[in-house]
């Protein structure tokens, strides 16, 4: 069942945070030197990301030269849903072409305290971490018939690169919900 992120507030800092990749290696979700940063909530069993994750890639590479650090984070309980864990994190990238960290939130707090809820959902932060585009790539999903063109969140990092605020209201991410650890349902806390 597809869900939809709701609204966030502009300005929300990125949490001081750290996760580690499939190798085990830590990385700050706050890169010092960052122009701005683009954390995408993915996993590699998802048909929404599996539809746009190719082009995720292309794009994220033509920013990265201007300063965009982009960190990928699966969130999802790995236990019910092991397609998602380090193996299925590795195929996935190799056959999207990611050449950014990609990140395992196992106990699922970074989520948590983000109020991610779908895969794919993008949340990005201007120079100083502070929000500044949380929502869709963009029209496009498996079924409409819409092509894949990453125009909304290019126009969100364009204008974020540039120091700019993005225009609101942002069009809601929409994709397969968080797979959550037991207790650990937003709807619980």
């Amino acid at each position: 069942m597809a869900v939809e992120s709701p609204h966030t507030l502009i300005g929300y800092g990125l949490p001081e945070k750290s996760l580690p990749d499939g190798n085990g290696e830590s990385h700050a979700l706050r890169q010092p030197g960052a122009k701005a940063t683009l954390v995408a909530f993915v996993c590699n069993h998802c048909p929404y990301v599996r539809h746009i994750e190719a082009a995720v890639g292309k794009m994220v590479r033509t920013f990265a030269p201007q300063g965009l650090v982009t960190l990928a984070v699966v969130s999802n309980d790995l236990d019910a849903h092991p397609d998602d864990d380090v193996e299925g994190m590795k195929n996935q990238v190799s056959r999207a072409g990611w050449d950014f960290p990609y990140l395992l939130d196992r106990d699922q707090t970074v989520a948590l305290d983000m109020g991610a809820v779908c895969t794919p959902d993008f949340f990005l932060f201007g120079s100083d971490f502070t929000l500044t585009y949380r929502g869709a790539f963009d029209t496009s999903s498996p079924k409409n018939g819409n092509p894949v063109t990453g125009e909304l969140l290019s126009e969100a990092i364009t204008l974020t690169l540039e120091g700019s605020s993005v225009p609101q209201p942002h069009r809601p991410a929409l994709g397969c919900g968080i797979k959550w650890l037991p207790g650990n349902e937003p709807e619980a806390h």
